[in-house]
Formats: structure tokens, C-alpha cells, sequence
């Protein structure tokens, strides 16, 4: 199946175009299609990855469904037969990579929950032995694992990379009710993905979630947990004290850090090698969490 870099519908309002997503109105829904677009560093790179879209679509059903019992969630169908009829047509670029949901008032907040100390995380306890304003024993190593989960939130940029910030920041912003509820489902849902991750013989360092409201009920919205939102690590071979292999676009930002690229425009088109490398490590990631195939 050939790549999608982006799709066009004729015939049906386009409602955004975000760095990987491309979003559609359909009536009292939307429409949801994860393209093959790869961002890093904040910016989109030239090349597609072929089936990264579909894993993106399929892992995130995978998890709404085991998570239901937590938290509900904004997924109506990804059966094109169930979208309204102006969608049909485009069958094509819909199959496999597109989800009908419910509209949801979003919550301008990414809710980050972290069971080991990495990325971002990892900079920010190496300044200054915390992250997000959490304390954190002193001595750890990049990749160690916390003795407990924490809720890390970062603002939503629109462009530019998201902000680490505090939780009396969310509160400040939302409220005290709001924040604290966020905090205690992103931990909830992050300890059952883990635990469930952990019997694949994948450990989840860290990972993503956004909220928003349907009428008055909190849902979970968006992706959840594929390898564009989380850091999915091989427990096999897991060895703190430095970065880890990786089932996610680490590979890409690894390759794009050796030929020093400045970060600046013009983005750099991937090598077909790493390109087909890419599409692997998301197909394994799909493969070894869920047992199927694409």
C-alpha cells in the first residue's frame, strides 16, 4: 500500500491539518485520518513512512478499547461504511487509518505521565533534580525507573516545541477540580497500559494522553499510546545509565542528530534505509502489543 503523505478530500471540509493528523467535519462527528507524515523536532519531514498511519490508528483503538473500563473515550467507528456518505468515495485514503469520533471540547493541556526518567525528563532532573517541580531522589541515571509514576503536564504548543510545566500551573489554569482529576486518570491509565505493556515484554517510559469534554463527560481523545506519543523500550536488554532502544521515531531523531542537521528549515529527506527501518519499528511495536498483525 502506497504511502500517504496527505490526503485530500474533495467535497469534504477540511477542519485542520496538524503535523501528522488530518482532520475532517462530518456533521455532528469528525473524521480522524493519521497520515504517513514523521515531525521531529517540530518540523515534518519530506518523507512518508509507509503504514505508520495505520499502526497509529490501529494501536490507538487497540488501547481505547482496553481502557474503556477507566476512562470513556470520543471513538465512534473506523468502519468507512459508518461515516457519512461524502466519505465513501475516498475509501482509499480512509481505510485502515481513520476513525469517526465524537466532537470534543478539548483541554488545552498534555497530560504526561513518566515511569522512567528520559527525554525531556532526564534534562530537567539533570538541572536541577526534578521535573514538572516533582523532586526526585537524587542519584538516579538516565532510563532509571521512578519509584512511583508521576504526572509531568506540558502546554500545547501550536508551533514550537511543548513546555514542561508544574501542575499549580494546570490548576492556575483549569482549576484545582479539573487538574487533579487529569493527574489521577493519566496515572491510572499509564499503570494499566504499563502493567498490560509489561506482559509483551515492552516497558512504557512515558507517554502522552489528551482530554476533553463531550457534553459534560471527560473522555480520552486523540492518539493514545503509539510510538508518535510514547517511549516504547524492549524489556529484554533494558539497561539504565543511558538511552535505550526504541520502538518509536527515536531512530529517526538518532539518524537526523549524525548528519548534523541544524534543525532549521530545509528538513532533510530520509534515506530509504531508514525510511524502511522506521515503518518496521512501528509495524514490531503494532505486532509484539497487540499479538496481530497490519
Amino acid at each position: 500500500m502506497a504511502p500517504i503523505f496527505e490526503t485530500n478530500l474533495p467535497g469534504v471540509p477540511l477542519r485542520a491539518r496538524g503535523k501528522v493528523r488530518d482532520i475532517y467535519e462530518a456533521g455532528d462527528y469528525l473524521v480522524i485520518v493519521a497520515s504517513d507524515r514523521l515531525s521531529a523536532f517540530d518540523y515534518i519531514l519530506p518523507t512518508p513512512i509507509p503504514d505508520k498511519g495505520r499502526v497509529l490508528t490501529a494501536l490507538t483503538i487497540f488501547w481505547l478499547d482496553l481502557l474503556r473500563e477507566i476512562v470513556p473515550n470520543h471513538f465512534v467507528s473506523a468502519n468507512v461504511n459508518d461515516y457519512p456518505p461524502e466519505f465513501r468515495g475516498h475509501r482509499d485514503q480512509l481505510e485502515g487509518r481513520s476513525m469517526l469520533v465524537k466532537r470534543a471540547k478539548m483541554i488545552d493541556v498534555e497530560c504526561v505521565a513518566r515511569g522512567y526518567v528520559s527525554g525531556s525528563g532526564w534534562k530537567d532532573y539533570k538541572r536541577e533534580g526534578k521535573i514538572c517541580g516533582i523532586s526526585l531522589p537524587a542519584g538516579l541515571r538516565e532510563s532509571d525507573r521512578l519509584p512511583e509514576p508521576i504526572f509531568t503536564p506540558a502546554s500545547k504548543a501550536q508551533s514550537g516545541h511543548d513546555e514542561n510545566i508544574s501542575f499549580e500551573t494546570v490548576a492556575h489554569g483549569i482549576g484545582e477540580a479539573l487538574a487533579g482529576q487529569l493527574r489521577n486518570l493519566t496515572l491510572q491509565i499509564y499503570k494499566k497500559a504499563a502493567e498490560y505493556a509489561e506482559t509483551r515484554g515492552v516497558i512504557i517510559a512515558d507517554t502522552k494522553f489528551e482530554f476533553g469534554f463531550v457534553n459534560d463527560q471527560l473522555v480520552l481523545a486523540d492518539e493514545v499510546l503509539t510510538p508518535d506519543s510514547s517511549r516504547f523500550w524492549p524489556r529484554a536488554g533494558y539497561q539504565p545509565g543511558g538511552p535505550q532502544p526504541s520502538f518509536d521515531k527515536q531512530y529517526v531523531r538518532d539518524y537526523l542528530e549524525s548528519i548534523h542537521w541544524n534543525k532549521q528549515p530545509p528538513t532533510p529527506a530520509l534515506p530509504t534505509e531508514v525510511m524502511e527501518r522506521t515503518s518496521e519499528k512501528y509495524r514490531e511495536a503494532y505486532r509484539i502489543l497487540t499479538g496481530k498483525t497490519l
